[in-house]
């Protein structure tokens, strides 16, 4: 037995301690001493534009659209024409002349009905005129009564029955027709205080 030699001389187990060589190491992989974590994907963030908007200002005005009193949101609803001089004197004269035609062929011409009848024609006539024209509502409404009495007053045939019976309901009528009057003489007064003190508001935040 040679000792423990090989045949170059050299011992084998100093051979065999002493590992590998500079060749050997290198091609020997790295450990890493810590294992990668696994990657996470990144958050999707949605472009700016492309964000939901806020529901906060809209369901604040729902809210307060709800809270209004039920008759201010009846008279949203309702419609809001806005008639000139001449078109309101053509809306009330209309209306209330077709009145008097209706009245006097279903109810055999009631100047009560038609009285009463007159007091809505002329709160509409009052809200329905245009701010520049406010004063012709409580002109053109006693022009429109006594144009709705001709086929309503009827004393007889001819021209002068006719006129005989529109003075005599003129006459007969003349609370109604003054009431009507008055109504929308407050109506067209409180909308022009209510025009002027507005315009004044503005005025003083311009200032």
């Amino acid at each position: 037995m040679s000792g423990g030699r090989d045949p170059g001389g050299r011992s084998v187990w100093a051979s065999r301690s002493s590992g590998p060589g500079p060749e050997g190491r290198a091609s020997r992989p790295a450990r890493t001493s810590r294992v990668a974590a696994p990657a996470q994907p990144a958050r999707a963030t949605r472009p700016v534009s492309q964000r939901r908007p806020s529901t906060a200002p809209a369901a604040a005005a729902a809210v307060r659209r709800s809270g209004s009193p039920p008759v201010q949101q009846a008279l949203r609803r309702f419609p809001n024409p806005r008639l000139t001089g001449l078109g309101c004197g053509l809306f009330c004269g209309a209306v209330m002349f077709l009145l008097g035609h209706l009245e006097a062929l279903l109810l055999g011409s009631s100047l009560t009905v038609y009285s009463v009848l007159f007091l809505p024609v002329c709160v509409l006539t009052a809200v329905w005129v245009r701010r520049g024209d406010l004063m012709t509502a409580p002109v053109v409404v006693p022009i429109a009564f006594a144009v709705g009495l001709v086929p309503v007053a009827d004393e007889g045939g001819g021209i002068g029955g006719h006129l005989m019976g529109l003075f005599t309901a003129l006459a007969t009528q003349a609370g109604w027709l003054y009431g009507g009057t008055l109504i929308a003489g407050l109506i067209v007064l409180v909308r022009r205080v209510r025009l002027v003190a507005r315009r004044a508001a503005a005025r003083r935040q311009q200032a």
